[in-house]
């Protein structure tokens, strides 16, 4: 793999508590994100990992600390709000539209980028040259670079219920990408798989990090894959960060290997 440019800070996460009632899930979490990097979060069940995603999509509003995007720092923004800034999510439990196809699903993550209003797209002019009709044309066509990108074209028109598991991740990966995020957030995309889907996923994952010059931050278990496809990894344990650095740094991190990682390297 040829070396490629990690850019400045886009995401910076600092100080982030996050409690719930007298549970701590989180205890002052610092850590940031590089733009075209693909920066792993890793550690065991319950460490928080997962929680640290939804502070950052607007899912949950951290008690204390704050997360900067570009510079600019966000408090007690919703989902939406998170994802018109330029953050995508995909979530460890499908949250596919079983009954719809493929190509159907795709076109939902295009609904931020919808100009046009819900009239508009009611009353459409009839000889199909109005802006609404237009701009759907638009967005479908930007949908089916995806699912070619993806190689699901022989999917577009079936029911994703339909789909076998691996190819219903990478439908997911793919309507988080129909919203073209500046940063992607992968909770666990590779749960589940065997090991030809997890290799297809990880190809995946490095192709939008490098064609479309996506920032990803990942949360994955399997430690083959988070050690061969990222830049960066920050560990957490109950809570609390424990370790943070290259892949090659985290392996040899005495705390991370008594709490995580194992003896074996």
């Amino acid at each position: 793999m040829t070396q490629k440019k990690i850019g400045d800070v886009v995401l910076n996460v600092q100080n982030i508590s996050l409690r719930f009632g007298g549970v701590k899930a989180l205890t002052d979490i610092s850590f940031d994100v590089r733009e075209h990097e693909v920066r792993a979060i890793i550690g065991p069940n319950g460490a928080g990992k997962s929680s640290m995603l939804n502070c950052i999509n607007g899912v949950y509003q951290p008690q204390d600390g704050s997360i900067s995007f570009r510079g600019r720092t966000f408090k007690h923004m919703n989902s939406r709000q998170v994802a018109e800034m330029g953050i995508a999510r995909t979530f460890q439990n499908l949250a596919l539209f079983k009954g719809m196809s493929v190509i159907d699903n795709l076109m939902t993550g295009r609904n931020l980028r919808i100009r046009s209003g819900l009239l508009a797209q009611a009353f459409r002019n009839p000889f199909g040259i109005g802006g609404a009709q237009k701009e759907e044309e638009a967005h479908r066509e930007f949908v089916e670079h995806i699912i070619d990108f993806l190689e699901i074209q022989a999917y577009r028109k079936t029911p994703v219920g339909q789909l076998p598991y691996g190819l219903q991740k990478r439908v997911d990966l793919g309507r988080a990408l129909a919203m073209e995020p500046q940063v992607l957030l992968l909770d666990e995309p590779m749960a589940g798989m065997n090991l030809e889907e997890k290799q297809d996923m990880s190809r995946f994952i490095l192709d939008v990090n490098d064609e479309f010059g996506t920032t990803i931050v990942l949360i994955e278990h399997d430690m083959g894959v988070v050690m061969d496809i990222s830049d960066r990894v920050v560990v957490l344990d109950y809570g609390k960060k424990i370790g943070d650095g290259t892949p090659e740094e985290v392996r040899n991190n005495e705390e991370v290997i008594s709490a995580y990682l194992g003896t074996s390297h």
